[in-house]
């Protein structure tokens, strides 16, 4: 495996066009944060750089929307999203904005150095163009009639409620964004970047090289060169953007997605004069955290900008995360179907760890994931709380109680197998977590750390210093046994600081406080060392490290959802619009007649329904096939009460093999639909049968 010197970690460039949500935060901040503060731990040469892309249709659109300069736009959301991204302790060593001067002047030396090398493609062709505001229309600017669902507000790059991808040719009855105006087809010159020159480099660059990146990046980057690379033009008419260097490109800026990841460039450069360390070493790492939407930008562009431009690296993996909903719907700004980062600072003050716990979590590491309010209050409770919590707060409260608020010693004459075993299992915690960090499996790496905590939770239950201390007489006969487990809970405690850190950095600053020791602790080098509170010290009082969140706090967020829709709603000044018709799943691979028959569908009557215990989605059901009665856990509990589908009869897929889930054997499937608002349904005979009548 390569030896890397030093690593450059970049996170995208959000667009400074509204704040950041959590789903933002999941997707590539939290994870680049993490590993960014792991190779800081390993006292590893690291540069976390990031910023605002502050150019593009996007940010125009909302200027036009608020009535403001696009200038203003940046300047109002680049703040928020600064503010956002700090006060959960995302630690960029640079937040900067791809309008300051060193990135015009980067990005348009790039083109340059490009254009003077005569690997651009000069084309002209013809543009929608807007003959009221005189300008040449991006897709967005172009509003039409969809030609599959007929809205008629139907983008001319994609359509929001069908989903269908779209170019402006294919809207019906087109018109200008800026001026209702009908627009007109006029010629227009672009310089073209022809991607199919460097499909040969690419493909050994991926498909070769790069094996072990995750699944959905290398497939979506082998389906992109397997159907072969097209030219891609670099330029775009706009007044809002950096210009083209260029003498006869009046009105022209970059396109944005060239522009924008020269930003990463270009804030290396604001940050330190070396810059050129991290970008033209071939032992430099670079990284780049994104979500699964800009994989082809990252993987595909941007490389071959970089192996045309010459001098550079290019990434050595990009780990995408795919997306994160939200209460089982995906998340839509413009209905204002989101979680805000700076609401939830202001609505759960000082537990910023408890959103980078629950995110790290339920990270859509390998496909789309689901937040949910009552998961986030769960796993706070049960997890953080009742686990990590607990064991920290009953260690530093039994120390203060039974040794005096110091670090007691630890004493050979009774030191047992229990105590050493703690030592053996933070050795392989250590190296369990380091795997995991290393491979970008954060969630598995999450896990091993509260493994860590539920180690020390049954160490401590197991030793029950507070029963040998139960009268002064027993305390005193069982001092150094007490002593001896005390000290194993307080190192433990020490090592879950260490642990931690990447994930929770303000839980794992309030334990250092607790304990009296110095932020150089957190090294990754001490992690699984006994050593790392000294005997005799004096201690901090404890401090409880989370707490619950109530029912009530629940609920207000659900509701203040459910508002915020219905706000944006209310605020569309235009008709209501039709329903949005739900986008189609993928068509499955064809099967044979064979087989489908070797399915086995039998007509069955639910007799009896209860809800499994600590699982929100889950029903028990007994149903009833005539010669037998089959157990089926199903996860209809959000659709139906169990007292309200006794009696109902249901297709079940009766050779199915069993599944165990959540210790209950299931013994087979029931068949439902999915109606337009998400409800299931049962698929049923319409008119009764005798149970276990057969489905052909």
């Amino acid at each position: 495996m390569k030896q890397f010197n030093r690593y450059l970690v970049t996170a995208a460039l959000p667009y400074a066009n509204g704040p950041v949500h959590i789903g933002h935060l999941a997707g590539c901040y939290l994870p680049s944060d993490i590993y960014v503060r792991y190779l800081r731990a390993r006292k590893a040469d690291v540069k976390f750089v990031c910023g605002t892309d502050e150019h593009g249709v996007p940010i125009t659109i909302k200027a036009m929307q608020e009535n403001v300069t696009p200038q203003d736009i940046v300047d109002k959301y680049h703040a928020i999203i600064k503010d956002s991204f700090a006060s959960m302790g995302i630690s960029f060593d640079i937040f900067s904005r791809t309008s300051r001067q060193v990135h015009h002047e980067t990005a348009a030396e790039f083109f340059k150095n490009m254009y003077d090398k005569g690997l651009f493609e000069e084309k002209e062709s013809e543009q929608y163009f807007d003959e009221i505001k005189q300008v040449f229309l991006a897709d967005r600017y172009i509003i039409g009639t969809c030609p599959n669902c007929g809205n008629d507000k139907a983008y001319g790059d994609q359509c929001e409620r069908c989903g269908s991808s779209l170019s402006p040719d294919d809207l019906i009855n087109p018109r200008s964004a800026l001026s209702e105006a009908v627009p007109v087809k006029k010629k227009t010159k672009h310089w073209y970047m022809p991607l199919q020159n460097y499909e040969p480099w690419l493909k050994q660059y991926v498909i070769e090289d790069h094996k072990e990146w995750k699944a959905n990046v290398y497939g979506q980057c082998k389906s992109w060169l397997d159907n072969g690379l097209q030219p891609r033009a670099m330029t775009r008419d706009s007044n809002w953007g950096i210009k083209v260097p260029l003498p006869d490109a009046e009105g022209k800026v970059l396109y944005v997605w060239f522009d924008a990841p020269i930003g990463y460039i270009s804030a290396t450069k604001e940050l330190t004069g070396n810059w050129a360390d991290y970008w033209c070493k071939e032992d430099t790492r670079l990284i780049h955290f994104i979500g699964k939407d800009n994989i082809v930008f990252h993987c595909i562009i941007f490389p071959a900008m970089l192996k045309a431009h010459g001098g550079f690296i290019v990434p050595d993996n990009v780990p995408a995360n795919e997306f994160l909903n939200i209460e089982g719907e995906k998340v839509s700004t413009s209905r204002n179907w989101a979680v805000w980062v700076h609401d939830y600072v202001k609505d759960f003050p000082d537990q910023q760890d408890v959103l980078r716990y629950v995110l790290c979590a339920t990270a859509p590491e390998t496909k789309d994931n689901d937040f949910t309010w009552k998961d986030f209050q769960d796993r706070n409770n049960n997890e953080l709380v009742a686990n990590l919590g607990n064991f920290v707060n009953r260690t530093m409260v039994l120390m203060h109680k039974l040794c005096g608020g110091k670090v007691p010693p630890m004493h050979a004459e009774v030191k047992n197998a229990a105590d050493d075993a703690i030592f053996t299992m933070l050795q392989d915690a250590k190296m369990k977590i380091s795997e995991s960090l290393e491979t970008f499996r954060f969630r598995d790496a999450l896990n091993e750390v509260m493994n860590v905590a539920r180690e020390g939770n049954r160490y401590l239950q197991e030793k029950q210093p507070w029963i040998l201390a139960k009268t002064p007489e027993l305390q005193a006969q069982n001092q150094q046994l007490i002593d001896n487990c005390l000290h194993v809970c307080l190192q433990l405690t020490a090592n879950l600081a260490v642990f931690i850190n990447p994930f929770l950095p303000f839980t794992a600053q309030k334990i250092c406080h607790m304990l009296k020791v110095v932020d150089r602790m957190l090294e990754w080098e001490n992690a699984g060392s006994m050593k790392l509170v000294s005997v005799g010290y004096t201690l901090r009082a404890p401090e409880l490290l989370f707490k619950k969140i109530e029912d009530e706090q629940v609920k207000a967020q659900v509701d203040k959802l459910h508002a915020g829709l219905k706000q944006s709603a209310a605020a569309q000044t235009a008709a209501p619009a039709a329903e949005p018709v739900k986008e189609a799943a993928p068509a499955k691979a064809e099967i044979q007649y064979d087989d489908f028959a070797k399915l086995e569908l039998k007509v069955g009557t639910i007799t009896h329904a209860e809800k499994v215990a600590k699982a929100d989605k889950l029903l028990k059901l007994t149903i009833d096939l005539g010669t037998e009665q089959r157990t089926v856990v199903s996860g209809i509990a959000l659709h139906y009460a169990p007292e309200s589908i006794i009696g109902k009869q249901v297709t079940l897929v009766a050779n199915l093999a069993p599944r165990k889930m959540k210790g209950i054997e299931s013994q087979g499937m029931i068949l439902m639909a999915e109606d337009k608002d998400g409800k299931l349904v049962f698929v049923n005979p319409d008119q009764a049968v005798a149970p276990g009548s057969g489905v052909s």
